[in-house]
């Protein structure tokens, strides 16, 4: 049976943040994800966490420069030290909530920019940031994302994130598949999915094209959650997805798996 996280960022947003930990165990969750968690204290996402009862499975490390529309720095040369901090503040925060997972975002290619130079820069940056993370006893994740979501994303694709992978070469290096951002970008999820699962170390969730709750677009979730069950799958699967409506009126189709 597949293993939901309620991803806070996107759920409950009619609550305060930090509220948002004991709705989701309120509703059912047993763990909860989140993208951005930098505004608050990690003490205090970690009491909350506690205090809810629930277990803290993924966080993204810091966007970089919101000056320069930074949407990742793995990729970008020039920006290596920028990475190596804001992987060690990524790190203080898995730290206090206990979390073992962290996605390192690539970023935004520059227009016109030098494609191999970027991939030299994205694969150095995430070899030393899995050997960093090893020592924790953390994994890094990658994630491909659509250019709907995130024009000129330097990761788009489930097949570039499997050769990085190889490059970069580390035990504790797995890709997060989206099933929102691989059905726009690349559809075939279940074969896919399939092929690359142990590669895999997260699964998120939202349905196409709204990014809303599963039965709100066109993935046939009642097969594809089946199929990911039937094959092995035994990660967590975050619900990183915009309520259509109410949270709890929209976890009707999470009943069976809460």
């Amino acid at each position: 049976m597949p293993k939901l996280a309620a991803n806070l960022s996107m759920l409950f947003p009619q609550i305060d943040f930090l509220d948002r930990f004991a709705a989701a165990a309120n509703a059912g969750f047993r763990a909860v994800e989140y993208q951005y968690p930098y505004a608050w204290k990690p003490e205090e996402l970690a009491s909350r966490a506690r205090a809810a009862g629930v277990e803290v499975v993924l966080h993204n490390m810091p966007r970089g420069d919101p000056q320069r529309s930074e949407h990742g720095t793995a990729c970008l040369p020039g920006r290596e030290a920028r990475f190596r901090d804001d992987l060690e503040i990524a790190v203080r925060y898995l730290r206090a909530a206990g979390c073992r997972r962290v996605h390192c975002m690539a970023g935004i290619a520059p227009p016109d920019a030098d494609r191999a130079r970027l991939h030299a820069t994205y694969v150095s940056n995430l070899k030393y940031a899995a050997r960093r993370l090893a020592d924790e006893g953390m994994q890094l994740l990658i994630e491909p994302l659509s250019e709907r979501t995130v024009e000129g994303c330097f990761l788009s694709g489930s097949a570039q994130a499997a050769r990085t992978l190889d490059e970069v070469g580390a035990p504790n290096a797995f890709i997060q598949y989206d099933l929102f951002h691989m059905q726009i970008m690349e559809g075939n999820l279940a074969a896919t999915i399939e092929r690359l699962l142990p590669r895999i170390g997260h699964m998120q969730l939202a349905d196409v094209p709204g990014r809303h709750e599963p039965g709100t677009g066109e993935i046939n979730f009642t097969y594809l959650l089946a199929h990911i069950d039937r094959i092995g799958y035994s990660g967590w699967m975050g619900c990183e997805y915009n309520p259509q409506g109410d949270t709890l009126e929209g976890l009707k189709w999470a009943k069976p798996y809460l």
